[in-house]
């Protein structure tokens, strides 16, 4: 009874207790089965990014899978020249311009052949890790018999360091020798190219005391001893020891120099860096040149715009042109326009020939598509082309008036050029004669003077990428792997089209202005031949070819001897050989003989007649319409 008396109550507080949370149990389950369900849901949210990221992974997997077997290709026929052997047998003659000769009148053929190769090789090439990767591998096959050689070209002993590094230390070393310590950034980096490396045993004699020099050595590894001749003594004295980045023989670079102390190496594989006075003066210049080079006045690099094309008579069109797209809307732009033709497609998109509506004003509008632009990672080369075409002004260049975006696309409104596509022109009449070619690169020329002035290298020298405006004159368009350098700098990026990069580019050595040099010397070629040097299906192999040079190439008895002699100064293997990256630039191109009597002054002020003037694409147009 006692127990019963005591439990009963505690029976009803535990049913009472449990009838009390009865009800927060329940609204707690629903609550468990809400925050359950959301969780799935975010489970699955990350199952399918997770699914996306790893079929990302996949395709970029397969991306170097591809990469790796061309480069073992490239690194295979490379190899015959590290490796000792004996190159290939020369290609027999599947040449674009031998299937053309041998094709005889199956012309087509040739001309579907040439459009299928255009057409992949719009988008060219941009391929940093496959460069970086090729590069490696092929460096370490190149040290076991570098070491054969008496001397070798300063940027491949560069290469095999911190090439950027080494660029900047030389160039702040310069700054300490009395004899450059003034110049410009962009002489020093001149000297850095013309710097060769001399390999010197234990014991050798670098100079000797009393004979007449011609060099600057700098100690890149290694001690030297100096020993002068000393009276009272019958053998010189050691009065000093020179280590890494000490210098000697500046003297040499200005006159012959009589040296006053033997130099003499203190260790095996004493390494310096050398540079004659004969290099030293077709690069940077003679001492005397270099004087009055600092003495003067140094003009400003780009001329005010203004200026520059105020008494031209196409200043008030481009004012014109200039005002009437800074008046269209930039949401409402394309009700504002009409579409004439399609001038041009591609991956990126298309070309459409515009005019404003209810006016004759024409313009070239480029509609990128934004998910090309993300798909293929230009957004840089977008923005450099935009910065850059909206900074130049050149009656060799396309202009940019106005960009635009939407959902879609980015809209570049452009200059347009009437004539069509200097490839069209060349397809259609297979070659030029040499004063056409050469009118077309006078152009080319300009355009170069005033990009490399402004410390631009345009990278991308193509017949697809000059236009002809209403006149005949060749114009430079799509700037998306131009880049502002500088004066005496470099650049890493791989990027072009392989028929037309240059071999320091492939090698990755750092590029600069002499790219374009290299680029030109081929575009001479293909004007004149109507396929360029270096061709085929396989862009390994084009590499090949190039890295072979411009000497195994059999040019074709159709080029006479100036323009040949031309293309072989401008195709050199060593980018500080090539006509036109010297000390006076693209000035020592237009002086090479085949511009003798040239107008230049007549094509500047627009004075020439073309060669190529044909009927517009507006006329066509029209004429379509009219017979419609």
């Amino acid at each position: 009874m006692g127990n019963g008396s005591i439990k009963a109550p505690r029976l009803e507080e535990t049913c009472l207790g449990s009838s009390i949370k009865e009800t927060p149990l329940w609204e707690s389950a629903e609550h468990l089965k809400l925050r359950i369900a959301r969780l799935e849901e975010e489970l699955a949210r990350r199952d399918q990014e997770l699914c996306a990221q790893e079929l990302q992974l996949q395709t970029l997997q397969r991306e170097l899978e591809a990469k790796v077997l061309q480069i073992d290709k490239l690194q295979d026929a490379i190899g015959y020249n590290n490796l000792g052997r004996s190159p290939p047998a020369p290609a027999r003659p599947s040449h674009r311009l031998l299937s053309v000769i041998n094709q005889g009148s199956t012309r087509f053929h040739r001309v579907a052949v040439e459009v299928h190769r255009r057409l992949k090789a719009k988008e060219g090439v941009s391929a940093e890790p496959t460069s970086g990767h090729f590069c490696k591998e092929h460096r370490t096959q190149h040290v076991s018999i570098e070491r054969t050689r008496i001397r070798k070209d300063s940027g491949a002993w560069r290469d095999s360091r911190e090439h950027k590094g080494w660029a900047i230390f030389f160039n702040i070393f310069f700054c300490s020798v009395s004899l450059l310590k003034d110049l410009p950034e962009e002489k020093l980096a001149k000297i850095v190219d013309c710097l060769e490396i001399d390999y010197f045993d234990k014991g050798e004699y670098i100079i000797r005391e009393g004979e007449e020099g011609n060099t600057f050595f700098i100690i890149a590894k290694g001690e030297v001893s100096v020993t002068q001749s000393t009276e009272g003594y019958s053998e010189p004295l050691e009065i000093k020891i020179l280590g890494v980045g000490d210098y000697f023989g500046e003297k040499a670079l200005i006159s012959e120099d009589v040296r006053s102390a033997n130099i003499i190496a203190k260790e095996n594989d004493t390494q310096c860096l050398v540079v004659d006075r004969d290099n030293f003066n077709q690069m940077v210049g003679t001492y005397e040149e270099l004087q009055a080079y600092l003495r003067e006045y140094v003009e400003q690099l780009s001329i005010n715009d203004e200026r520059r094309i105020a008494r031209s008579p196409q200043a008030a069109e481009l004012r014109s042109l200039h005002e009437k797209a800074a008046r269209l809307s930039s949401c409402s732009f394309l009700q504002q326009l009409q579409i004439i033709a399609t001038l041009g497609m591609g991956g990126f998109g298309r070309v459409e020939l515009v005019k404003l509506k209810n006016e004759d004003t024409a313009f070239a509008l480029k509609c990128i598509k934004k998910k090309h632009i993300v798909d293929t990672r230009q957004q840089e080369h977008i923005y450099s082309e935009k910065n850059i075409l909206q900074q130049t002004n050149c009656n060799f260049i396309v202009r940019l008036f106005r960009t635009f975006r939407d959902e879609k696309y980015v809209y570049m409104l452009l200059e347009v050029c009437l004539g069509g596509e200097l490839w069209s022109v060349l397809r259609d009449m297979s070659f030029f004669e040499e004063a056409t070619a050469r009118f077309c690169i006078g152009c080319v020329l300009e355009a170069f003077d005033y990009l490399h002035g402004m410390g631009i290298v345009y990278r991308d020298l193509k017949p697809e990428n000059l236009l002809l405006d209403a006149e005949g004159y060749v114009k430079m368009t799509d700037f998306g792997f131009a880049k502002r350098i500088g004066l005496g700098k470099k650049t890493w990026t791989f990027c072009g089209t392989p028929e037309y990069v240059a071999p320091e580019v492939i090698m990755n050595k750092g590029h600069d202005f002499g790219a374009d040099c290299w680029s030109l010397g081929i575009l001479i070629f293909e004007l004149l031949i109507g396929s360029p040097p270096f061709s085929g299906s396989d862009p390994i192999k084009i590499y090949t070819m190039v890295l072979h040079g411009i000497e195994k190439v059999d040019i074709p008895k159709r080029i006479s001897k100036r323009p040949e002699d031309l293309i072989r100064r401008l195709c050199k293997l060593n980018p500080a050989e090539r006509l036109g990256n010297k000390k006076n630039g693209i000035i020592d191109i237009k002086k090479h003989k085949w511009f003798q009597g040239f107008n230049w002054e007549g094509l500047r002020r627009r004075k020439l007649a073309s060669p190529l003037r044909r009927e517009s694409i507006l006329d066509k147009c029209s004429s379509h319409d009219k017979e419609q």
